[in-house]
């Protein structure tokens, strides 16, 4: 009750220079509702309720998120060729399923999440387990219908951003310090169209913060603010998959592909996978390093597949075992990465996509 009370508020409040101050103070107070309905009480995490709890395996994982019947099950079918039950009626898939594609050699799981309906992030139906797992993924797919997909789209982000997902943003640009005494020091290195001192101080002092340095090195929001005081946001790449482009038209398919992080599908009758599955390689930004046996060829059939950043020499080692990079003596490095084949670096050299690395143990 008191959450919808404070957003009607804010909903009537104009927006100036002179509210800038009055808003950011109710966002603050939003935020911590927000927080104190989606942390299950006893605990400090998010639920994951019977049949959520799926093992994280592979090099990444993407979620697919959408509401009920708009074709996640076939998609995920179809690529993965995991049976995940269809039919034609809604809330067919009641737990993740998980699936596993292979994809320019990097192993990649895929999980089928339950439809969430508007209000998960209150604790409505299971959205609000669904959204946890979704906050453990590397990639997001929000599955649409084509023929319904920006009201959809609007509902399932503003689920997600209430849960402390961020889709297709960077961290704020925010320097923050706590301090046991000195007061609030602010200092904005660029200027700012929405934040200044008593903004942020009003802001701070909604979390009982009266003592930080705070650096503002971009031109910050509110939103951005509150974002970085609760500290508990995850920024998730996010691909818009506008499913059943066999019921539109194509003058309406060239609109479609001019929308941002867009990738316009048949899931049914497998039309442009190859698109998707590329664009999925980008998002996720995959490095893939090949091991080479000393005195024996590169195996380029399967590469150690690192997150792009890290990718050093000592992520490699720990990807492996834990216990390699303590008998490492050097490496010898092949590819884009080296100025010369093969060189030879040391734990902290930087690799790149396709590199080729044998180990020299002490």
């Amino acid at each position: 009750m008191r959450y919808r009370r404070k957003f009607g508020v804010m909903a009537r409040t104009q927006r100036n220079k002179a509210t800038a101050h009055h808003l950011g103070l109710l966002k603050a107070r939003l935020a911590k509702l927000r927080r104190e309905l989606i942390t299950p009480k006893g605990g400090t995490g998010a639920a994951t309720g019977e049949g959520f709890d799926v093992a994280k395996t592979g090099d990444a994982r993407i979620g697919f998120v959408g509401f009920p019947s708009v074709g996640k099950s076939t998609l995920l079918s179809n690529l993965a060729g995991v049976y995940s039950e269809v039919a034609a009626y809604e809330f067919t898939t009641l737990t993740t399923v998980p699936g596993v594609i292979r994809y320019k050699g990097a192993k990649i799981q895929l999980l089928d999440l339950p439809g969430i309906i508007e209000g998960a992030k209150d604790g409505k139906g299971r959205g609000r387990q669904v959204i946890a797992v979704a906050r453990t993924c590397n990639l997001i797919l929000i599955v649409l219908d084509v023929l319904k997909p920006l009201g959809h789209k609007k509902l399932i982000e503003h689920e997600l951003e209430g849960f402390g997902i961020r889709l297709n943003k960077q961290p704020p640009n925010i320097g923050y310090k706590r301090k046991d005494k000195g007061g609030i020091n602010f200092t904005a290195t660029c200027a700012q169209t929405e934040l200044d001192g008593e903004t942020v101080k009003s802001i701070l002092a909604e979390y009982k913060i009266h003592n930080a340095d705070i650096t503002l090195r971009s031109d910050s929001t509110a939103d951005d603010l509150i974002d970085m005081v609760e500290g508990n946001r995850v920024y998730i790449p996010c691909i818009y998959v506008l499913n059943k482009i066999d019921q539109i038209s194509i003058e309406e398919l060239d609109i479609i592909y001019k929308v941002p992080h867009c990738v316009p599908i048949s899931a049914h009758h497998r039309w442009n996978f190859d698109d998707l599955l590329e664009r999925m390689w980008d998002y996720l930004q995959l490095v893939r390093i090949y091991t080479k046996p000393k005195g024996q060829l590169p195996d380029y059939t399967s590469p150690v597949v690192l997150p792009d950043d890290h990718t050093a020499v000592e992520d490699f080692c720990l990807k492996i075992h834990k216990n390699l990079i303590k008998e490492l003596k050097y490496a010898l490095v092949w590819g884009s990465s080296v100025k010369h084949n093969p060189q030879k670096v040391g734990k902290d050299h930087v690799m790149e996509d396709e590199d080729v690395i044998q180990l020299v143990k002490k």
